[in-house]
């Protein structure tokens, strides 16, 4: 067995946070603080790991954890080995114990980890820079992708598998859908479900997203979001949209008024009550609604499409140029990127909790150390007069690999 002190390690929030560019005089330090983390533990009422013999405390927890999701090897082994190596213990390899970090994982909060990642996240878009912003508004990029898990029953019963699989021979699927911010590229909210079943497609899971999102706000996203009822309830918030028009919707040059070549505003009717919405619902929708239909020349060499139309809510052709509206939409690709860092960089393809109460931690957990790396990015970016999408994530987070244990000794010894 491992050889951990009868003590409690010095271990606190400020080590928890070393790896993640801390030092005093930095720019975007106080975008998480120890005194957050703290306070957040408080109001989620964590308790555990306070008697003297406690080794697995929640700064130690949650530093671990992140270690983890971050790792190019994800697994508790090497997250408890990683404690081993830091804090100078004695202990064989063969002998690491797993079991009392998973237990200390468990009582960690899902609600508090998911707090910390959507604080980082929304204090990093407040933080952004003007230049760093689109006409000086918070635009918000929406995508949906779908992860697999361990095939346990638990798992199967919460996320079952496709239907095109025989039973036995596939794994519990999830779907989740993001927001990222195009300023900072930090994640803003995210919602997951089962991959089949009623109500389980990529605009439900949105829906339930729609109060991370505030007047003033603009959505990006592709035509799979491009309908009535969802363009009208960002409206209602006083949230402007910009998606690709829906191959199924019709569209007419010939009516509307028209505000330049390609560039028309025309009256959407509204379709009938849809099975999600209760008939109070649908009541409170618009009859009608004024949507800007724009046409988008693609010169790009490379891009199969050449001609898209785009619907907005941006109806000042004036404030907003018809040029002004294509480039944001092209900036929806960034999106694309950002999921492809979350499922291959940092490993969200393949989840590995065995249980749906673990999965939420571990899908929070993505979003904090995401979101965290996302601060050291911006950070770079803020120091050297660039944009911080223009800074890697993966550069960043090697940086952040490179450091960790060193970081973490030197906190601890001030």
């Amino acid at each position: 067995m491992p050889s951990y002190p009868p003590s409690n390690p010095p271990f606190d929030f400020q080590q928890t946070l070393a790896p993640f560019l801390q030092a005093e005089g930095l720019p975007l330090a106080e975008v998480l603080t120890e005194a957050d983390i703290a306070q957040a533990c408080a109001d989620a009422q964590v308790s555990f790991g306070q008697t003297t013999r406690s080794f697995w405390t929640p700064a130690l927890t949650l530093w671990t954890f992140l270690g983890q999701v971050l790792s190019a090897d994800p697994s508790c082994r090497q997250a408890v080995a990683q404690v081993v190596t830091a804090l100078a213990l004695s202990c064989d390899p063969e002998d690491l114990d797993t079991g009392a970090y998973c237990r200390a994982r468990a009582k960690l909060p899902a609600p508090l980890v998911q707090h910390l990642a959507l604080h980082v996240g929304h204090r990093l878009e407040e933080t952004a820079l003007a230049s760093w912003r689109w006409h000086d508004r918070r635009v918000v990029l929406a995508d949906g992708r779908t992860s697999t898990l361990p095939d346990t029953p638990a798992n199967q019963q919460a996320f079952p598998q496709a239907a095109t699989q025989k039973p036995g021979l596939g794994f519990p699927i999830i779907r989740w859908v993001v927001l990222i911010g195009l300023a900072t590229a930090a994640l803003q909210g995210l919602a997951y479900g089962p991959y089949r079943g009623k109500e389980t497609g990529e605009t439900a899971l949105f829906r339930q997203l729609l109060g991370a999102l505030a007047a003033g706000d603009v959505v990006v996203a592709d035509r799979y979001y491009c309908s009535y009822f969802l363009v009208a309830l960002l409206q209602a918030r006083g949230v402007d949209v910009v998606f690709r028009l829906h191959q199924r919707r019709q569209y007419d040059w010939r009516s509307g008024q028209r505000l330049g070549p390609g560039d028309r505003v025309v009256a959407w009717q509204r379709p009938e009550c849809p099975e999600w919405m209760t008939p109070e619902e649908y009541a409170q929708v618009p009859e009608t609604i004024r949507v800007r239909e724009v046409v988008v020349t693609v010169n790009e060499p490379g891009c199969r499409v050449r001609q898209l139309i785009l619907a907005t809510s941006l109806l000042e052709a004036a404030r907003y140029p018809q040029e002004d509206g294509a480039e944001l939409y092209h900036k929806r690709w960034n999106v694309e990127l950002e999921v492809r860092t979350l499922k291959a960089t940092l490993q969200m393809d393949r989840l590995r909790c065995l249980t749906p109460f673990m999965v939420e931690k571990e899908i929070w957990a993505h979003g904090l150390g995401y979101n965290l790396v996302r601060k050291g990015a911006a950070q770079a970016a803020q120091l050297c007069g660039r944009s911080p999408r223009s800074v890697s994530f993966k550069a960043t987070l090697q940086v952040i690999r490179g450091g960790w244990q060193q970081l973490t000794a030197t906190a601890g010894a001030d």
